[in-house]
């Protein structure tokens, strides 16, 4: 493992009244691509806003590289943010957006030419010095305010959902750009999106947050198929969230019926949720499956088929590459490592707990 770059420590907000985060612990490597994932209100941004020394948290530190920067204003931390709205300046040329942040370091002229053109060539969008802001599309505009943030060479980057005014495929295209980038600078970036699939392309790291708390912590493939909680697995992906009692190790009682599963250490007969991601539920002959329903609905999806298929009272969201008709009768299999089980909250607060990193 890398370097720690940055450690929020026991970091706490609130905003008339409202708690947006609660005793937030974090940490961040080196060279990591960290993604702050989570609906509006979460706290996210507000986190970012924190780390990057625009809003001041009520309790708690920040630290960079060993250093308590808690109370350092943003100019004098080594980082840069870029936010959804570019900011560039509509009256300086593309060159001199770039160049603003190093002229306030008084670098030199060579200097700055030198950068501006490396700055550039790393956006692939040599050639734009003399272009004014208002001649760019919204991609070429946020290349621009990304080359205006890494020409001061940050150790840390922070982006707070600067995808989110470019259409479908230019923000693909710019998720590949911002993983290429990394991947060449060696610099740590946070991410903040609502947007899972982003999260899920992206990240080496991703957080899942919700109502001021972190929920899990891991990689994307991690996050994705061994969700610790309900609204992990609700939030990342499509998924089939069932109560159930786990009789004992390595069998699950879902919907009245016996399943193999894999997990252990949960007791006997308790209370459980089970999660279950459409692809992995296999319809098969009735007489084949572990459970028997019918097809209620069924789209074509492109890629896969999505249907709906009543069984034993539930509505099972399935994703297949072979059609299966509205009406027919099928049977349900799934195999045993693919049932992911979930200790159940006990209250409401439970539910949006922190866990402590």
């Amino acid at each position: 493992m890398s370097k720690e770059l940055v450690y929020l420590e026991n970091i706490s907000k609130s905003f008339d009244g409202q708690m947006v985060l609660d005793e937030l612990n974090l940490k961040i490597h080196e060279n990591e691509f960290v993604t702050l994932l989570g609906p509006s209100g979460c706290g996210k941004t507000t986190t970012l806003r924190i780390l990057g020394g625009f809003t001041s948290p009520d309790t708690g530190r920040v630290f960079f590289d060993g250093q308590d920067i808690t109370n350092l204003s943003p100019n004098k931390r080594q980082l840069n943010t870029v936010f959804q709205k570019y900011a560039l300046f509509t009256h300086m040329t593309i060159a001199e957006n770039i160049a603003f942040g190093l002229k306030i370091k008084k670098k030199s002229k060579s200097y700055i030419n030198d950068k501006i053109k490396y700055a550039l060539k790393l956006v692939n969008l040599e050639g734009y010095e003399n272009r004014m802001p208002d001649s760019l599309s919204g991609g070429q505009q946020q290349r621009i305010a990304i080359a205006r943030a890494i020409v001061n060479e940050p150790k840390l980057l922070l982006l707070d959902e600067p995808l989110g005014a470019l259409d479908l495929k230019l923000r693909q295209e710019m998720q590949y750009e911002l993983i290429r980038m990394k991947n060449e600078l060696g610099i740590t970036f946070v991410y903040v999106t609502h947007d899972q699939e982003e999260a899920l392309t992206m990240s080496d790291t991703i957080v899942v947050m919700n109502q001021g708390y972190i929920q899990q912590i891991g990689s994307p493939e991690a996050i994705y198929n061994e969700p610790e909680n309900a609204f992990v697995a609700d939030f990342i992906g499509d998924s089939n969230i069932i109560p159930a009692i786990m009789i004992e190790d390595r069998l699950v009682n879902i919907l009245d019926t016996r399943f193999a599963c894999v997990d252990t250490g949960f007791g006997h007969n308790k209370p459980v949720d089970v999660v279950i991601r459409p692809e992995d539920v296999e319809l098969v002959e009735p007489s084949e499956g572990t459970i028997q329903g019918v097809v209620t609905h069924l789209i074509f999806k492109g890629v896969h088929y999505e249907m709906e298929v009543m069984a034993n009272g539930f509505e099972w969201l399935v994703h297949s590459t072979t059609m299966f008709p509205v009406g027919k009768q099928v049977g349900l299999r799934v195999d045993p490592f693919n049932i992911q089980i979930m200790n159940k909250p006990e209250s409401e607060d439970e539910e949006a707990t922190a866990i402590d990193i």
